[in-house]
């Protein structure tokens, strides 16, 4: 019997490259920000800097992923998926709405240098810079050949799935969508107007709802993940609504993963009838580096999720963690002393869900799940 060919992914969280890393990078925006606290992006470099020493710019477009291209390069995913959570715009429509996030569009190669192939956007920045610079979002990542999900010219574009033909047989299928508890704000769903796929809710229609969406893209070879902007930034409980919401996306619509993002640290890991939940990835790239307030968390840590999953089912076959840390603005692996913290943290978190992880001997992290969670 053939052994079923396996299917290698590179998740992570919130990918932020627009405000203080888009002013390092080789063609830096328009600083000018509408916060309360700073007027321009150029002060959270400086918070940077202070932090942990002079950052020389430009840099190349490598620079900010750091120790974390060795990492792809090594283990050369399938698909390289992430969250952009910033708009890709040189528009001034900017929203009321305390923080915006945007890169120049000629920075857009920071993230072809990593082999991005997927860009999920249902989130609550990608519309910062109004409709205007979403539309520039999409025709910046267009051009750049990264493929994108979760937000569209009308409700039925921001819908459909980013797919992807795999080198071992089929397609993998990403629908992305996000929740008003991750500060989407409501009038930025799509409908006749651009927008992203809100999700207005976690009930059986919705269920329903995705489900639909999914029998009218997937093949039979094909397979499908669910990308989720959902939830709060600090804090490790999980909502229940989103845990059933989750394993009802598995058990009703057919989904073999999913991934949830919008917590700024990660949160507890499912393993689901032999499917991945990831209720939170914890941001991956950002300016936050001197920001002080909620250390206690670790937001600075940033995890390589590489989850391994049988092509003929969906079902995991192994996850394995790599641990990051931000420092001028540039990824770099994290201590082994970082590592063993946030190990003992995902076993605290995993208690009850039959999840823990293991340190390897390249100080990277392997998921352990019993047969069946409950």
């Amino acid at each position: 019997m053939k052994r079923p060919e396996i299917l290698t992914l590179f998740l992570c969280g919130d990918v932020m490259t627009g405000r203080g890393i888009d002013q390092i990078l080789p063609h830096p925006g328009n600083p000018v920000l509408y916060e309360s606290s700073l007027q321009s992006a150029q002060g959270y470099l400086e918070l940077a800097e202070k932090k942990n020493g002079q950052i020389l710019r430009p840099v190349d477009f490598s620079y900010v992923w750091g120790d974390a291209l060795d990492e792809l390069e090594r283990v050369k995913p399938h698909v390289r998926i992430v969250n952009l959570e910033t708009s890709v715009t040189v528009s001034e429509d900017w929203e009321d709405k305390g923080i915006n996030y945007r890169m120049h569009p000629a920075n857009a190669p920071v993230l072809t240098t990593a082999g991005i192939d997927v860009c999920v956007l249902a989130n609550n920045h990608v519309l910062d810079w109004g409709e205007r610079g979403l539309l520039q979002t999409l025709n910046s990542l267009q051009n750049a050949g990264v493929k994108t999900a979760g937000a569209g010219l009308d409700e039925k574009d921001a819908g459909s799935p980013a797919v992807v033909d795999l080198p071992i047989q089929g397609r993998l299928l990403i629908f992305s969508m996000a929740t008003t508890s991750s500060g989407v704000p409501r009038h930025w769903e799509a409908g006749v107007k651009p927008g992203i796929n809100l999700l207005q809710s976690f009930s059986k229609e919705a269920v329903f709802k995705i489900k639909q969406q999914i029998q009218s893209f997937r093949k039979p070879d094909d397979l499908v993940m669910a990308s989720i902007h959902w939830g709060g930034n600090w804090g490790y409980q999980i909502p229940q609504e989103h845990i059933s919401f989750a394993r009802r996306l598995i058990d009703e619509a057919g989904m073999d993963l999913v991934h949830g993002h919008s917590s700024h640290h990660i949160l507890g890991i499912e393993v689901y009838r032999e499917k991945l939940i990831i209720y939170g990835c914890g941001d991956f790239i950002n300016d936050y580096e001197g920001i002080w307030g909620y250390e206690k968390f670790r937001g600075d840590l940033s995890v390589m999720f590489f989850p391994c999953l049988e092509v003929e089912t969906g079902k995991l076959k192994g996850l394995r963690l790599v641990v990051m840390q931000m420092k001028k603005f540039r990824l770099v692996r994290a201590s082994l002393k970082d590592v063993k913290w946030l190990k003992e943290v995902l076993n605290r978190e995993g208690q009850g869900r039959g999840t823990s992880v293991e340190i390897n001997e390249d100080h990277s992290l392997e998921l352990k799940w019993k047969l069946e969670s409950v």
